[in-house]
């Protein structure tokens, strides 16, 4: 199986470093992407959003031989959405690593805009449950490797979705949430939560990290993945 892991802002392809010789072990040909945009200047990515970022993985798909697996973290997570809803027939699963499949209409989030485009806020900017363990060693060597997203990203509407999306198998990875409770809250999420209700095939599955699992558990992350995708 080709799977494409995606990565969420302020991060590239080497975000997936620790995650992919694991998955390529695991037998799966696998190909972490970097966003249009990413570490460019307001002059070469004011024009990128969220259908640039969703049409790069389209074209990854395209590209593909075979079926694929759609890993998206955090953000990640919409972008993947977006391109399991224009390829449902070829998208095998979607994994979302501590993050949900956004409705139509959804956004990611809206962070402070710099010089025309998002740098990363820091690992402070956090609340300590997105962060709780991520120790001083693992912050220091992460920061300096994050970089800046186009601006539109982060505000940017998912548009309108096939609604065959709803039969592609999704699998999340959350940090604190095992299934019963994801599912007895997610109820109240309104169409985030409906969104998630329509998927005919979904588990949840509680990974008992916080937010960048990539950095503190990837070994964790990976057989999770794997065991996700059979």
């Amino acid at each position: 199986m080709r799977i494409l892991l995606i990565p969420g802002l302020w991060l590239d392809a080497s975000s997936w470093d620790a995650v992919v010789p694991g998955l390529r072990r695991g037998g799966h040909d696998t190909v972490a992407l970097t966003m249009p945009g990413v570490g460019a200047p307001a002059t070469q990515s004011a024009a990128i959003g969220m259908a640039e970022w969703v049409g790069a993985v389209v074209a990854e798909i395209d590209a593909s031989a075979g079926p694929v697996v759609l890993v998206g973290h955090s953000g990640g997570g919409n972008v993947a959405w977006g391109a399991a809803a224009a390829r449902p027939d070829r998208v095998a699963r979607v994994v979302f690593v501590d993050t949900v499949p956004p409705p139509p209409g959804g956004t990611i989030s809206e962070f402070p805009v710099v010089d025309g485009v998002v740098p990363f806020p820091g690992w402070d900017y956090f609340d300590e449950e997105d962060v709780w363990d991520l120790d001083p060693t693992v912050r220091a060597e992460t920061a300096p490797r994050t970089k800046s997203v186009p601006a539109q990203v982060p505000t940017d509407a998912i548009g309108e979705m096939d609604q065959a999306r709803f039969r592609v198998p999704v699998t999340l990875l959350m940090g604190g949430l095992d299934e019963e409770t994801f599912r007895r809250l997610s109820e109240n999420w309104g169409a985030t939560g409906a969104e998630f209700a329509a998927i005919e095939d979904a588990a949840v599955v509680r990974l008992d990290t916080a937010h960048w699992p990539q950095f503190t558990q990837p070994e964790r992350l990976t057989e999770e993945i794997l065991a996700a995708i059979g």
